[in-house]
């Protein structure tokens, strides 16, 4: 699936947003190992106005959602794509980022997003009078890595992230807690034990408020 079958699937943006955020809480819980970035991660205060949803697998392949009061802006990169502004001269894919709203222009054109040009195979945003995600009118984009990078935001549904986590962690994971942090009900340390034994609640605090997850 490209870019163009995967806004079709996409849910509206606080919904996006919500799973984005439990996203993040769930791989805070499982990942231990402080020198290992978390798979998927929430900063809630990226902006006094704006909250930010990222996704770093390690291999270079990464997404970056930003959500503001005007609505959300997503960039995707897959390393290994044709379309990357790495193997064609340091130059985004033609259409990428035409008819990109005003309003994004400076998620657009964030640093952390960019090295010289933006970072971005894939790139997709919805406005609040948006009724549908829009992107720009791309060519050529069989492989711009969409559907793996936003395959577990697309799908929206707890099993999804269930299916992703057993596969990377290498663990058995109880659906129903999982459940319980897509629905942002507030942790307990029976939730947080339910998903990793090793974990207390105790240890999360600062992530939990840097991802801004509900408190109890």
């Amino acid at each position: 699936m490209s870019v163009f079958e995967v806004i079709q699937r996409l849910p509206d943006v606080p919904t996006v947003k919500r799973v984005s955020r439990a996203l993040a809480v769930l791989d805070l819980i499982l990942n231990e190992d402080e020198d290992i970035l978390n798979f998927f991660a929430f900063d809630a205060r990226w902006s006094e106005t704006e909250e930010t949803a990222l996704m770093r697998d390690g291999s270079g392949n990464e997404y970056s959602i930003v959500f503001s009061p005007a609505g959300a802006f997503a960039y995707g990169f897959d390393h290994e794509s044709p379309m990357s502004p790495y193997v064609n001269g340091m130059r985004t894919w033609p259409g990428l980022l035409d008819g990109v709203p005003e309003v994004f222009h400076g998620a657009r054109d964030e640093p952390a997003f960019s090295d010289a040009v933006p970072r971005a195979t894939v790139c997709f945003w919805r406005t609040t009078d948006d009724t549908a995600w829009r992107c720009g009118p791309v060519q050529d984009v069989a492989k711009d890595g969409a559907d793996y990078l936003f395959e577990v935001i697309a799908d929206g549904r707890p099993e999804a992230y269930l299916s992703f986590a057993e596969d990377y962690y290498e663990v058995a994971l109880d659906l129903e807690a999982v459940r319980h942090v897509y629905a942002l009900m507030p942790l307990t340390e029976y939730v947080v034990t339910s998903l990793n034994r090793q974990r207390r609640l105790t240890d999360l605090a600062d992530g939990i408020a840097e991802i801004g997850y509900p408190r109890s």
